[in-house]
């Protein structure tokens, strides 16, 4: 019994964050839900554009134990800051994996304490330092200079503009550019990865040449760089010129549905099997005492 009350436990405890997780968007939608426009792609670029060569303020956010950490700390190395929400099915994941597997490779040229890493949740109060503790668990993230970050609801608009990301809520989530800023050990935007494919050169080259003290080189056109530009599920494909959509998110809306279901069962099973066992109980005390004969002398 007791062993079932705990996995009984365990799979309440990942039940609730599988429906924290659904229904962040949800939660975020009370204020903005009829904003459904999508992001000008050229204009948010422009924007994300605009900031290199410029400082970031020292804005004061939680990290994943709800302690106060200020930007100004991780000066005196480069920072690379992506901008997620825990609501998001797909795309966050993702480009996380993605920026999780580019760091894996370039770890071999690379000490991974030479710089830092933050991910910062912009969907507040939703993205709160417990669910940007439950993403990172969610997506393997264990690397020691790698922070999740939650910021005050009253500093997103300062801090996202602050790194030029751009977001929109729509009624399915956020549309958002899908970047990674590049900050360099003074605390200025050096450059802006973006897209969905954060190969090891493209995150690893920029590192390695300010760790080394080299400029940078000049980035792409704003032309060139709309072709790497990915919002929600829409996915950019250079060979017919169009957006086409992503069906890894059906299949992982379908994965999150399925454990759902499958939450659904257990719990029936266990409450039959509780139920015939409390029947058993009752029927055996029931049951008159059966009278046992003395012994004939």
């Amino acid at each position: 019994m007791v062993a079932a009350k705990l996995r009984v436990k365990t799979l309440l405890g990942l039940l609730a964050i599988f429906t924290f997780v659904l229904l962040a968007p949800v939660h975020a939608g009370d204020t903005t839900a009829a904003q459904s426009s999508a992001i000008d792609a050229k204009e948010a670029l422009r924007v994300s554009q605009v900031v290199i060569g410029k400082p970031i303020g020292d804005h004061t956010l939680l990290d994943r134990e709800g302690r106060p950490v200020r930007l100004a700390t991780y000066r005196g190395k480069p920072l690379l800051v992506s901008f997620i929400y825990t609501g998001c099915f797909q795309v966050c994941p993702t480009s996380t994996r993605a920026l999780l597997e580019a760091l894996q490779a370039v770890r071999s040229g690379i000490d991974l304490d030479q710089f830092h890493v933050v991910s910062i949740g912009f969907n507040q109060p939703a993205d709160s330092p417990q669910a940007m503790k439950a993403f990172a668990l969610q997506q393997g993230i264990s690397f020691a200079s790698w922070d999740f970050l939650s910021p005050h609801a009253a500093i997103v608009d300062d801090l996202t503009r602050d790194f030029g990301f751009v977001f929109k809520p729509t009624q399915a989530g956020f549309d958002h550019l899908l970047q990674i800023s590049i900050v360099d050990a003074d605390g200025r935007i050096a450059a802006q990865v973006y897209g969905d494919d954060f190969r090891a050169d493209r995150i690893g080259e920029p590192l390695r040449q300010l760790l080394s003290n080299q400029p940078l080189p000049r980035q792409p056109s704003l032309s060139d760089l709309v072709d790497r530009v990915r919002v929600l599920c829409s996915v950019y494909d250079p060979k017919t010129g169009k957006y086409r959509v992503s069906y890894a998110l059906a299949f992982e809306v379908a994965g999150g549905v399925t454990f759902a279901v499958s939450m659904l069962w257990f719990f029936a099973l266990e409450w039959r099997t509780r139920r015939r066992l409390r029947r058993d109980h009752a029927a055996s005390a029931a049951q008159p005492p059966v009278a046992l004969s003395a012994p004939h002398g």
